[in-house]
C-alpha cells in the first residue's frame, strides 16, 4: 500500500481525474485516486500503464505539494520555423480555402507545405507540417 497524504479525499482525486482534460495529468491524478483507494503499485501499474518509479514520483511530489505538483514544467521545445504573426496569416489562408492562384484544389498537408515554401520562404517535413496543422487546430 502506497502512503498517500489527504490532501484531497478519493472522491476530489476521481472526480479531478474523470474531469481532467490533460491526459499526462489525468493518468497521474488516476494513479493517486488508486493510491488513495488502498491499491497496491503493482494495481497501479496494471491499470495505468505507468513503472513503478513513475507511480512514486507521483505520490512524492503530490505529497510534497498537492495536485499542482503534478503538472508539468513549461518544455523549452524546439522554436517554430514561422513566427505567430506567420502561423495566424496561415491559419487564415487555410480556413479561406485555395484560391485561383494555387495548385492544388483541395489542402491537404503536402500543398499546404508548397504554399508555406511559396509564401513564407520556410520548408518543413511532411510530419513536420502535420504537427503544425495540428497545432493550428487543424487535421492534416
Amino acid at each position: 500500500m502506497m502512503n498517500v497524504l489527504p490532501h484531497n479525499t478519493a472522491g476530489e482525486l476521481h472526480t479531478l481525474y474523470r474531469t481532467e482534460m490533460n491526459t499526462r495529468l489525468g493518468r497521474r491524478l488516476q494513479a493517486l485516486w488508486l493510491a488513495r483507494r488502498g491499491r497496491t503499485c503493482q494495481q497501479i501499474m496494471e491499470v495505468t500503464g505507468a513503472g513503478r518509479r513513475s507511480i512514486q514520483q507521483w505520490v512524492a511530489k503530490y505529497n510534497a505539494g498537492g495536485v499542482d505538483a503534478l503538472t508539468d514544467r513549461p518544455r523549452s521545445g524546439r522554436p517554430t520555423f514561422l513566427t505567430a504573426n506567420q502561423q495566424e496569416r496561415l491559419k487564415a489562408r487555410v480556413k479561406a480555402g485555395s484560391a485561383d492562384r494555387d495548385v492544388a484544389s483541395v489542402f491537404n498537408a503536402t500543398a499546404i507545405d508548397d504554399l508555406v515554401e511559396k509564401e513564407f520562404g520556410v520548408l518543413y517535413s511532411r510530419r513536420g507540417m502535420q504537427v503544425l496543422l495540428g497545432r493550428l487546430g487543424f487535421s492534416p
